[in-house]
């Protein structure tokens, strides 16, 4: 085949990244892989789209893409460029450069002839597919296409979301309160028809006979019914706030729980991201123990009070029954605009919010390279925004609001209006018609609240969605799995058919055939940035799941087993070491019960006393968030120390020196030689030659996979010695 260059002609002779750079992106080609994609284009805008592009000077196919979708004005969809080695093929279709043309790529059922392993499907969207083995692609760019196109919630999927089920769960947990909340509004709604009735009796029978006998017993009755009143309605709160707190309390907890079970490769990877979603559970619970309260005591009393006005007042019922559809719907038409502008106003905030953290957490970084003005101008522009669609959701909700208190007003002016006639007919008497229209205000007010509820349903919609997609995210263990409790420390560590690559992501990171360590195994991982060693630690230590294949601790699959069982035997340190709040020893100890003397013995072998030792308050001195105040070389001192208390059976170190100076990098060394015993597993990912005495055994990695496995002289022999400083 020939290569189609951006001016439409073939160029022979063309060297591999010329042709990746000119071969032209069909529109047809695209059409076909957006339709497998299930992402949503107008076959016209795409060909004059990819006709404009094709003009252009030769770009990288991923700009190429960029420019495509941004001439159709998409912005929810992201390319990526990689070779076929590194693709993950369940992220399959995409785009696969074969012989000079830009095709779609799928898996297929069908084997070809000559090779027996598996088969891709390629088609242009015009000629019939091609079938090839998958090792013929072997060295092909491909060009992956992520659509961040989501599915909103409909107002019945959001009430049956796990966000809905778990407030409303908790809600209804008891539901004495709910009983309590209903006789108590009912009680209220009741007294209320005492208020129209002691007018109605006041301009009938008090006024034209100036009976004050009569309006001094009428007076002491409305003294008792008021007196009720505000009690019911303060029991009533006092119940709803109990019942909130409760929830609060429950949801917060099951939520933060939930947090702390997140399997770390599926988590978002904004901590901002991640805080605004654990945030929105607070307007969801607000909304649910609130306003549905609400919508099932007050609201359905406007018919009542309705029915009362009929019986009194006679046609002028009609008249606030007429003016009560008006209103719901004028609300149900104001929440499809306020919908959009509630998700981009939390959209933008979510953002900020990110900006915020990341700006705490970074804030040397920003000063030191005097970029903070840059910051604050995102701040301000995120500002911005928020700004924006908070005042134009505001004027909506606003202009309903006053729209419906206006429609409550003309009902009164109608009501008026209709009471003159009846009373001219006789049909009415004065009484009746100011009676009626107390009556009129008890419908208005709470087709206004629901009017304002429908326009918060909308925000609360939103943070449903953003709660969902944190309690949706998978976690270590499956819910209600039975876990497995293993007797005896594990003689071994196996790793079969493991392939693994972050969710959403084309990129495969790791792919190892088949890797085993076994009881007192001292193993080295090297390689160049990148090459997966501290992700395989992480899959090791039960932190990353699997794409695919299994992770086997003694003769059980990890995640099978019990979460406390897993950590009682495995113990892993991370290159960046955290540190919380608290004290020296907190962070020392986390979640290990060891006694003084196995803590004196650890820090001394480490040096981490010279840490306390100007510090009056010793172990006990304070620690700030993130360990600030602290050096790298200190923190990574205590995160070593952590792992050495635990007194694990397999060891996960991920450059466990890597900030140390010489000094404190020996006694590391030290401290580990005396502390692992003979029947420890102990795998260290580093790029430092001095760990090498620590092994028996090491692992080299490039692009996720292991070249070279062997004892340490065999494996610098056969590389030359490049492996020493971590470069093979």
């Amino acid at each position: 085949m020939t290569t189609t260059t951006s001016g439409g002609t073939a160029t022979p002779g063309m060297n591999a990244e010329e042709a990746l750079q000119s071969t032209a992106l069909e529109p047809q080609t695209l059409k076909y892989l957006f339709d497998a994609l299930r992402y949503p284009v107008n076959g016209g805008e795409l060909a004059q789209a990819c006709k404009r592009v094709q003009t252009d000077a030769a770009m990288l196919p991923t700009e190429r893409m960029g420019r495509i979708l941004q001439a159709m004005k998409r912005r929810d969809a992201q390319a990526a460029l990689l070779r076929w080695e590194r693709m993950d093929l369940r992220r399959l279709p995409a785009l696969v450069l074969y012989e000079g043309q830009w095709l779609v790529a799928e898996r297929s059922d069908e084997a070809p002839a000559d090779d027996a392993q598996e088969s891709m499907t390629l088609n242009n969207g015009l000629a019939p597919a091609l079938v090839v083995p998958s090792r013929s692609l072997s060295g092909s760019w491909v060009l992956w296409l992520r659509t961040h196109s989501e599915e909103r919630l409909s107002a019945p999927e959001a009430f049956r979301s796990p966000a809905a089920r778990l407030v409303l769960g908790e809600l209804l947990v008891s539901k004495r309160w709910l009983l309590d909340v209903l006789s108590a509004t009912l009680v209220v709604n009741l007294l209320a028809v005492a208020s129209s009735l002691f007018a109605l009796q006041v301009y009938d029978r008090v006024v034209p006979t100036l009976a004050y006998p009569t309006l001094w017993a009428l007076v002491a009755g409305m003294a008792i019914v008021l007196t009720l009143d505000w009690l019911l309605k303060l029991i009533r709160t006092r119940v709803l706030d109990g019942v909130a707190r409760e929830v609060d309390l429950a949801v917060s907890q099951r939520v933060y729980e939930h947090l702390l079970e997140l399997r770390l490769d599926t988590r978002p990877r904004s901590v901002g991201t991640l805080a605004a979603q654990i945030n929105g559970l607070e307007t969801a619970r607000s909304f649910f123990s609130s306003s549905i309260v609400f919508a099932l005591t007050d609201l359905p009393f406007a018919m009542m009070f309705i029915a009362f006005i009929g019986l009194i007042g006679g046609a002028i019922g009609w008249v606030y029954l007429g003016m009560l559809p008006v209103a719901l719907g004028l609300g149900w038409l104001a929440q499809y605009r306020l919908r959009t502008l509630y998700r981009e106003e939390m959209h933008r905030g979510t953002e900020r919010h990110g900006l915020l953290v990341d700006t705490i957490q970074g804030i040397e970084t920003v000063q030191a390279s005097n970029s903070g003005w840059r910051f604050a101008e995102y701040w301000q522009a995120a500002s911005r925004s928020i700004a924006d669609f908070a005042i134009k959701s505001r004027l909506l909700t606003s202009i309903t609001m006053n729209s419906t208190a206006t429609l409550g007003q003309l009902a009164y002016v109608l009501a008026i209006i209709v009471g003159v006639g009846l009373i001219e007919a006789g049909q009415l008497t004065v009484g009746g018609l100011i009676a009626s229209t107390i009556l009129g205000g008890r419908v208005i007010a709470p087709v206004a609240q629901s009017v304002q509820i429908l326009a918060q349903w909308q925000q609360v919609r939103e943070a449903l969605e953003m709660v969902n997609r944190l309690l949706m995210t998978a976690t270590r263990r499956r819910e209600q799995q039975a876990l497995l409790l293993t007797d005896g420390a594990p003689d071994r560590l196996q790793i079969e058919g493991l392939r693994f690559s972050y969710p959403q992501a084309p990129v495969l990171r790791l792919n190892i055939a088949s890797l085993s360590f076994k009881a007192g195994d001292r193993v080295l991982l090297l390689g160049p940035v990148g090459s997966g060693k501290s992700t395989l630690l992480k899959v090791a230590a039960g932190l990353y799941q699997p794409s695919e294949g299994r992770v086997r601790l003694g003769t059980a699959e990890m995640r099978e087993i019990d979460a406390q069982i897993v950590a009682e035997h495995v113990a892993y340190l991370a290159q960046d070491v955290h540190l919380f709040r608290g004290t020296l020893r907190s962070n020392l100890i986390m979640g290990s019960h060891v006694n003084d003397s196995r803590l004196l013995q650890v820090i001394e072998l480490l040096g981490i006393d010279k840490i306390s030792a100007d510090n009056p308050r010793g172990l006990d001195m304070e620690i700030s968030e993130g360990g600030a105040g602290l050096s790298g070389g200190q923190r990574q001192l205590v995160g070593l120390a952590r792992v050495c208390l635990n007194q694990p059976r397999i060891w996960l170190l991920d450059e466990p020196t890597a900030s140390l100076d010489n000094e404190a990098e020996a006694r590391a060394i030290g401290a580990l030689q005396r502390l692992v015993s003979p029947q420890d597993i102990v795998l260290i990912a580093t790029h430092r030659p001095s760990l090498l005495p620590l092994a028996n055994r090491v692992v080299v990695m490039r692009r996720g996979e292991v070249l070279i496995d062997g004892p340490p002289e065999t494996v610098l022999a056969s590389s030359g010695g490049a492996v020493k400083g971590g470069q093979a």
